[in-house]
């Protein structure tokens, strides 16, 4: 592959040359010590190689024993988007990003992604992720990571003590990496003042997050979220800080620790030891291992803040057996019609296995990224890839899918955007269809 130096304010890059667009992987845009908030990186020595994937933040992946490969689910997912592909994994070094824009000089409108995964599992160099054909449509694309799991959003009085707030290390990983690209991405020809940050499940319910703090403001214009959005029931509303610190002192004392400074300095497979055997032991962990009220970024309870968010262009999008089906589509079609976004409606059954449209199956038509899947995927698929990107491009462009030789989508009244094998246009979404879809479960 030939490779572009390219030269910025900020120092140069040496990065790949790819069919549309440059890519620039592993920029390290932040420094971050254990259980400490992120500090940005503004400079850069030159020549930096940018040609190489980086590492992903430190997760349970890191290690066999905790990737639990033996659950249908995570073996499913592991297939899907992360098999043959040797991943490496850093603390220090896991804050970076990967850049794609177009060759051509200009100024162009961005599109900054989050991925999913739960808030503990994931990285940007997943198969799915490649911006390449986004960028020919006249776009910058970015892909940010984030620190996760234990390492993303664990509390303790000391930390709060010390700061004044407490977890959303990785929450404020994702304002940090947008505040780098609001600041410098006119240096790979994007345009600072037409940013649409676009996320997908845990990526997106982070998106929501950051549209209840007024931190968010100058960060972005637009956003998109696929498989994440709505109204939070009150089952699964963000805790308060100090709700976690029990649980995290449990984590802690099963990793015979019994002072933060301790814990602090542990070996992290030992760490991720103890928070496997709590997970083992309580059911509740989930709602312990998430971004929590910190009176900071989520300065008060979440279903407070969701009565007056930010108002700005929405597209957001569920697929036919997302997580927990017809609940999401039931809270995103809310969300949808309270703030005029424009919803879409994923019934592409997936090609090779039974398993219908499942969460997360739309990411690849969304980055044009079929080819690099083992699933059969065939003209039509391709078709409705090509599609879909057109729709994003003309969001992130001008806060509206529409364009020429697309079916017209309107923001949600009744009807979304439906995403056939065959056809696209505005439908009504059948709930039948989405229950029995519900029940059927997640991919096996």
């Amino acid at each position: 592959m030939d490779t572009i130096l390219f030269k910025t304010e900020i120092g140069s890059f040496i990065g790949n040359e790819k069919d549309n667009s440059y890519e620039f992987n592993n920029i390290k845009f932040a420094n971050a010590s254990r259980f400490e908030y992120a500090e940005l990186i503004n400079k850069y020595d030159e020549n930096t190689d940018c040609t190489k994937v980086g590492p992903a933040t430190m997760q349970k992946r890191a290690y066999k024993e905790f990737e639990h490969l033996e659950i249908p689910q995570r073996a499913f997912y592991h297939k899907e988007f992360r098999e043959n592909i040797n991943f490496s994994y850093s603390e220090e070094n896991g804050l970076n990003l990967k850049i794609y824009t177009p060759k051509e000089k200009g100024t162009y409108p961005v599109l900054i992604f989050l991925h999913g995964g739960g808030f503990d599992s994931g990285s940007i160099y997943e198969s799915p992720f490649d911006g390449d054909s986004l960028t020919k449509r006249g776009i910058v694309v970015v892909f940010i990571q984030y620190r996760l799991g234990i390492f993303g959003y664990f509390t303790h009085e000391d930390i709060y003590n010390k700061y004044g707030h407490d977890g959303n290390f990785g929450l404020d990983d994702m304002y940090k990496g947008l505040s780098w690209v609001k600041a410098h991405i006119s240096n790979f020809y994007g345009d600072s003042n037409n940013i649409t940050v676009m996320g997908q499940s845990a990526g997106a319910m982070s998106i929501q997050y950051m549209l209840l703090s007024d931190k968010s403001n100058d960060l972005f214009d637009k956003a998109i979220m696929m498989s994440g959005a709505g109204l939070f029931p009150k089952f699964s509303l963000p805790r308060k800080s100090n709700d976690t610190h029990e649980y995290w002192l449990e984590v802690m004392k099963l990793a015979g620790c019994e002072t933060f400074d301790e814990f602090k300095e542990l070996d992290s497979y030992k760490l991720l030891e103890a928070v496997d055997k709590q997970r083992s032991l309580r059911k509740d962990s989930t709602y312990n291992t998430m971004p929590v009220v910190d009176q900071y970024l989520i300065n008060d309870s979440v279903d407070v803040l969701m009565k007056t968010p930010r108002e700005l262009p929405l597209m957001i999008g569920i697929t036919n057996n997302d997580m927990f089906t017809i609940i999401l589509a039931h809270i995103s079609k809310k969300y949808a019609k309270a703030h005029n976004a424009y919803l879409y409606y994923f019934d592409i059954d997936a090609k090779g296995d039974n398993n219908l449209a499942f969460h997360s199956c739309d990411l690849r038509y969304a980055f044009g990224t079929l080819s690099s899947s083992w699933r059969p995927y065939d003209e039509t698929d391709y078709k409705q890839s090509e599609i879909f990107m057109n729709y994003i491009a003309n969001f992130v462009k001008n806060s509206n899918p529409n364009g020429d030789g697309l079916a017209e989508w309107n923001t949600y009244k009744n009807k979304a955007m439906h995403f056939t094998s065959t056809y696209n246009k505005m439908e009504r979404i059948k709930n039948f269809k989405l229950i029995l879809n519900t029940f059927k479960g997640d991919p096996k």
